[in-house]
């Protein structure tokens, strides 16, 4: 079941808006997966093929740190600005225009110290002219970040998808293809990846303009603009462990490897993550209905909204490791005869990103209920992480290396997972685990399917094999596993549901710790 049987007959529209609108999220999600997925594999081949693993590890490790500021710059914003929102009910232009003057403000000063010390994009590297002003790209990266978080709040997940899974990969992998041929080569993909953030900038925008407009009688207020920074600091502090947990590994490995290995690593990577974005996307939709069911203190409601995304999630991500993962050697060859080699890497990524699924769902509620208590758990699976990056990476033998740091993210996701579950099941009182033994039993008949695959050539397996080993696992979880509500994800005649969800009253949530 989705939720607790109503106790009332305005509950019950209530919460089959709210599985809509949930539903809705998820659908425009999947779709915007499934683009992201399309454009990510052009780019990675270009980069494999034209540039080289080399020359793809110096642009990791540049948009990594890149990334890692923009994020800091957006303060918690990307999940914290939909709370705002709901406070200010009346004066929601004026309160996105503290958000991104904020956020404006805090990329700035990031891109700053980076422009002044380009050295820390560029370790150990020689520097291109181009070098010291890739930072300001910095600012345009955040203020996108914000301005869809608050579309999102109006559930405008289109936006997102849109910016984030069309207009920027697309932009990334043309502009790095048109750029190999020329005397730019060098520079190519940073070059490219400028382009598509600046584009992704506008795409975010233009409908953030058009949906809150300029407020009437808005003026920078010190005081306003400290308390919104000071009340979404423990998002801050939870996105930096988070971010942590997803470039710590290739931050350590940067260290102690080359930049051939690093640009591996840096592909694996990219593919496996593709689901967690997944989870990422519902995001926005999962904010607006937490928040008003905690306002009215139905956390029975909040507990099986958050089994329901689990389940979703982990689902969908558990045919990304069977159909990606056992024909990891074929796929990462395509991107050149050195990728091949990380197909182990390749593997043992996609199982952190399972592992990860639940903890990921449950840290959208944990935002709001225990702040203090998740950034603590994000902390030790941080620590956690590192310490064993440090020490697995340095190692001889088939668990050193990328494998290596693989390897600590992946106890680290699990240790994550299972500490996060159960502290919000212990806040809410109701169980949060999206696990169902019916997900095993899905997975076994593709398993199957995977080891005939792998039998096949190269060509088969990437082409006939992959969508065996996926069709395989889809047919017996829709058979074995989706049952009720979770076949909404799929099904039609949602339109009025969907409409009724559009207009869902929100409420402000102050957290509990």
């Amino acid at each position: 079941m989705l939720a607790e049987p109503p106790t009332s007959s305005r509950e019950a529209p209530e919460t089959a808006a709210e599985t809509a609108a949930l539903v809705k999220g998820g659908r425009t999600s999947f779709f915007g997966y499934v683009l992201r997925l399309a454009a990510r594999f052009p780019f990675l081949f270009i980069a494999g093929r034209l540039y080289g693993a080399e020359a793809l590890g110096r642009f990791a490790y540049a948009t990594m740190v890149v990334e890692l500021v923009a994020m800091l710059a957006t303060l918690g914003l990307k999940r914290g600005l939909a709370e705002d929102l709901a406070r200010r009910p009346d004066d929601q232009a004026a309160a996105m225009a503290d958000a991104l003057l904020v956020a404006l403000l805090a990329s700035l000063l990031g891109a700053a110290v980076l422009v002044a010390v380009p050295e820390l994009l560029f370790p150990a590297t020689r520097l291109h002219p181009l070098d010291r002003w890739f930072a300001l790209i910095i600012p345009f990266i955040a203020l996108a970040d914000v301005a869809l978080a608050g579309l999102a709040f109006h559930h405008d997940v289109g936006a997102t998808v849109r910016a984030r899974s069309i207009i920027e990969p697309w932009m990334l992998s043309i502009a790095a293809l048109a750029l190999a041929f020329t005397a730019w080569q060098g520079d190519g993909m940073l070059i490219a990846y400028l382009l598509s953030m600046l584009a992704a900038f506008l795409a975010a925008l233009a409908p953030a303009v058009r949906r809150f407009g300029w407020p009437t009688g808005w003026r920078p207020d010190p005081a306003r603009l400290w308390r919104l920074v000071r009340r979404n600091s423990p998002l801050a502090g939870a996105d930096i462990a988070e971010w942590g947990a997803r470039r710590l590994d290739i931050f350590i490995l940067g260290r102690f490897a080359s930049a051939e290995l690093v640009g591996i690593y840096y592909v694996a990577q990219q593919i496996a993550s593709l689901p967690q974005r997944l989870k990422s996307s519902f995001d926005p939709i999962l904010g607006p209905v937490l928040t008003r069911n905690l306002a009215v203190n139905n956390l029975a409601k909040v507990a099986a909204h958050i089994r329901q995304i689990s389940f979703w999630v982990a689902a969908v991500q558990l045919a990304a490791v069977l159909s990606l993962g056992m024909i990891g050697q074929a796929g990462m060859g395509l991107f050149g005869p050195a990728f091949a080699s990380g197909f182990l890497v390749l593997t043992v990524l996609l199982a952190v990103e399972l592992f990860a699924a639940q903890a990921a769902v449950a840290e959208g509620a944990l935002i709001y209920v225990a702040r203090g208590r998740n950034l603590m758990w994000s902390a030790i699976g941080l620590v956690v992480q590192a310490g064993l990056t440090l020490w697995l990476v340095t190692l001889e033998g088939p668990v050193g290396g990328a494998v290596g740091a693989a390897l600590a993210l992946a106890i680290a996701a699990l240790l994550q997972s299972v500490g996060k579950s159960r502290l919000l099941a212990a806040t809410l009182g109701h169980p949060v685990s999206g696990w169902r033994w019916s997900l095993l039993a899905a997975a076994l008949p593709a398993f199957g399917v995977g080891l005939l695959v792998l039998r096949t050539p190269e060509p088969i397996q990437l082409t006939i094999g992959f969508f065996a080993i996926l069709g395989s696992y889809g047919l017996a979880i829709w058979t074995l596993g989706f049952r009720g509500a979770d076949r909404l994800l799929f099904a039609r005649g949602l339109k009025k549901l969907e409409a009724d969800a559009a207009n869902l009253p929100m409420a402000p949530v102050l957290p509990r710790d």
